[in-house]
């Protein structure tokens, strides 16, 4: 008996170890190159989804470029911005409205000596094929119009369809004479970008012109639910938040909500330049984290070796703020950088793309993707990119990468440099997926 127990025990273990495990479950979104020309500029990446029409994506790129898909991203057509009025001088960014119409936001640059003197605003009604010469926004003698950042109003209130656009005004670019000042401007327009409201500062506090952590930058607005306009930036004493309820007509005193260890102009092996300022977004779905508001950067608190992600949530209309909460889960000294978020406005999702070195040797750098539908209190991070890039420190990387979603539908937007070449990828991911990962 006691020789039939133990064969019968030795056959249940070679059948548990021969039975066939299932497939360890991987997160392998499909992934497009966009651009095909070799571009020393294609870097500062933005991207748009049509809500009319989600297998119709737009991007914007350096200094000039931008790509239109009305295949989900697996095919793309690549083409130069102009504007014969106000020139094409990079900082892009794309965005579109409820109805499906397109923006490009640009700098400017302009025939004759001026260059970068305003924020130029182009339009397209047909899915960013062909682009209006634009408008000129924020021309003020001979300051200088720099990072601009747009959003649209899909609010229930009396604003509902306008748009919103924040930048940075210097006195003198590069100047290190105190007297030179930098600070926020702002302007919405009622009609679809045909026209735009006189700009306004919106900080109350000044900085300087250096371009960097004591120079007011990096304005992103967003919108909430009854109409109201958030915005945060940069500047010499962490990050600056500030809101209107009037449609922007006036502004309210600037918070200080955090601070910024080492500031925003950050260094980070291999990259030209790099920064960690903030980007807002509102959550505007019918879920119950609806009108929560979002503030997310990146910093070196932990370690000039250590850069990490970092988000806080204001559930009172920018009033009050929660603590600050670590978006990348690696646990280790590695570099997180340039992250951009969304909110899915339907779903209230929150998705943030990243580079990433927790996983790299050296500078090599991955994409990264950050999910919550928990309203920020936790996220879970996957790798996107199929294998690692090294850029070079001699070649300027740009200042941002994008993300857009819509009805469970994600377009991750990054730029690669492979042998001192830049290229644009973007992945498409469909909210399924991660369940599918549960």
């Amino acid at each position: 008996m006691k020789k039939l127990i133990i064969i019968i025990i030795g056959l249940v273990f070679f059948l548990n170890c021969c039975e066939k495990k299932p497939p360890e479950k991987k997160f392998e979104p499909p992934i497009y190159r966009v651009s095909t020309f070799g571009n020393d500029r294609a870097n500062e990446i933005t991207v748009a989804i049509n809500p009319v029409n989600t297998e119709n994506v737009v991007i914007g790129s350096n200094l000039n470029w931008y790509y239109y898909s009305f295949t989900g991203g697996s095919t793309w057509t690549e083409e130069n911005l102009t504007s014969i009025q106000h020139g094409v001088w990079g900082d892009p960014v794309v965005m579109f409205d409820d109805l499906g119409l397109v923006y490009y936001c640009h700098l400017s640059d302009p025939e004759g000596d001026a260059w970068v003197d305003r924020i130029v605003v182009q339009k397209s009604l047909t899915g960013g094929q062909t682009w209006d010469d634009g408008r000129g926004i924020g021309l003020n003698g001979t300051k200088l119009q720099d990072k601009e950042w747009i959003c649209f109003d899909r609010s229930n209130s009396s604003y509902t369809g306008n748009l919103y656009l924040s930048w940075t005004e210097f006195d003198n670019y590069g100047s290190a004479d105190p007297d030179d000042k930098s600070r926020i401007r702002f302007s919405y327009s009622q009609d679809q970008s045909d026209s735009w409201a006189e700009p306004i500062v919106i900080s109350d506090t000044e900085g300087d012109c250096l371009d960097g952590d004591n120079t007011m930058e990096g304005a992103v607005p967003c919108v909430g639910n009854n109409g109201e306009i958030y915005i945060a930036w940069s500047g010499p004493q962490g990050i600056y938040f500030d809101k209107s309820t009037d449609g922007g007509l006036t502004f309210g005193q600037d918070k200080i909500i955090s601070d910024m260890p080492g500031g925003w102009a950050i260094d980070i092996p291999g990259i030209y330049r790099c920064n960690g300022m903030p980007f807002t977004v509102c959550d505007n779905s019918d879920s119950e984290y609806s009108g929560n508001v979002y503030v997310m950067w990146s910093d070196q608190r932990n370690g000039n070796d250590n850069t990490d992600i970092f988000i806080m949530k204001s559930e009172d209309g920018g009033n009050t703020w929660s603590s600050r909460k670590m978006v990348n889960t690696d646990g280790i000294t590695a570099h997180q950088f340039f992250p951009n978020i969304v909110i899915d406005p339907l779903s209230g999702i929150l998705y943030i793309v990243y580079y990433d070195r927790s996983e790299t040797a050296g500078n090599e750098t991955e994409i990264w993707i950050a999910r919550s539908d928990n309203g920020g209190e936790t996220f879970d991070n996957y790798r996107i990119s199929e294998k690692p890039f090294m850029p070079e420190s001699d070649i300027f990387f740009g200042d941002y990468i994008d993300i857009d979603a819509y009805n469970g539908v994600i377009y991750a937007a990054w730029m690669e440099m492979n042998s001192r070449e830049m290229s644009v990828w973007i992945s498409k991911i469909m909210e399924e997926d991660f369940n599918m990962l549960d």
